[in-house]
């Protein structure tokens, strides 16, 4: 189904941005993940972002890996280049991409499971390598392609649909982050697009690696024992011809806190999430602060969100590695292969 294309229809009052796109030119083909999902208001947040940054499509580069979150990319910026690589290898198929073509603005999208788990070396080495990207995980603690087991960012202490009690400690992927040198951290929720967007923004801006780590809530796994609701009770009572899995559709969760407040969010198992955004007088370029806040956090139970760290000052690998200015796939022959004297030359300053 993530092949259905959306009618290429323009409402006559939709305001083209400074380049000549509206809002929805930077849309994509139409979902098919749950209804309600908060992956979808993450593309929703990207498409935002790029229309009001007035980014030309094309020059965007968007890769992903496996998971519910690596469908994403389908459903924003279809105009854009696109690449859907391997589960937990985005980050490596991206500085390849970037060492190539320095032109492009990169966009990775990625999960807790693809991110946390296999690809979590991945993840570490274009964090330290400061890759100019924006990395964005939408994190739901679950993987939720394969019915909702917990992903290696799951809270202790936590249960799923089928009342197992997770015992393993969570990979926090924004402590990694900021202890691996990301030049711009961030967290956001999926159902606070006020601050959702403006982060996006931010990081597109950024002149090194930004990671932000988004809390999108799976809202498909009312299927525990007991349930009326799950597959395994309407194939118990169910006659019909065929079976269809089917999910019901539950409500988007919206909240928008202000500076400093606490939000608790219901999730679909009963349990509950707390979310406090940052005070208006944090400091994001405070590395150590930074650190100790999101510990801080996680001992009150809580989940900090917003711009957590910014490095104001930030190169990117292009800077580390000395690269030309030129694209790397636009240099020609006489550029890549400069003769057999020069290259003795080169050779013996090495000496």
């Amino acid at each position: 189904m993530t092949y259905i294309a959306k009618p290429k229809l323009h409402h006559p009052s939709l305001v083209p941005n400074r380049v000549g796109y509206t809002r929805r030119d930077y849309e994509g083909k139409i979902s098919t993940l749950c209804a309600g999902c908060g992956h979808d208001s993450i593309s929703a947040a990207i498409i935002q972002a790029c229309w009001e940054l007035d980014i030309e499509p094309h020059r965007v580069a968007k890769l992903s890996g496996i998971g519910c979150s690596s469908k994403t990319p389908d459903y924003f910026l279809g105009a854009s280049h696109g690449f859907n690589t391997v589960h937990g290898r985005m980050p490596s198929v991206l500085t390849g991409a970037n060492l190539a073509n320095r032109d492009l603005l990169y966009l990775g999208v990625s999960g807790d499971g693809d991110s946390a788990s296999i690809g979590l070396g991945q993840f570490a080495h274009a964090m330290r390598r400061g890759v100019r990207m924006v990395y964005i995980v939408e994190n739901n603690g679950v993987y939720g392609l394969t019915k909702g087991q917990f992903s290696a960012t799951a809270d202790r202490g936590s249960k799923s649909k089928k009342g197992a009690v997770n015992a393993d400690s969570p990979v926090d992927l924004i402590g990694l982050a900021l202890q691996l040198g990301a030049t711009y951290v961030a967290r956001g929720f999926s159902g606070d697009k006020a601050q959702l967007v403006p982060l996006i923004e931010g990081a597109i801006r950024h002149g090194g690696a930004a990671f932000i780590d988004v809390i999108s809530p799976c809202v498909a796994f009312n299927n525990h024992a007991g349930s009326t609701r799950s597959y395994d009770h309407v194939r118990e009572h169910n006659e019909a011809v065929s079976r269809i899995d089917f999910i019901d559709l539950a409500k988007e969760v919206i909240a928008e806190p202000g500076p400093g407040e606490v939000i608790e969010v219901p999730q679909a198992d009963g349990s509950t999430m707390r979310l406090r955004k940052l005070h208006a007088d944090h400091d994001p370029t405070d590395r150590r602060a930074a650190m100790n806040h999101v510990q801080a956090m996680q001992v009150d139970g809580e989940i900090a969100t917003g711009l957590l760290y910014v490095d104001p000052q930030a190169s990117d690998l292009h800077a580390a590695l000395n690269t030309v200015h030129k694209p790397l796939n636009t240099l020609g022959e006489r550029e890549l292969c400069p003769g057999a004297g020069l290259l003795e030359k080169i050779n013996a300053g090495l000496r």
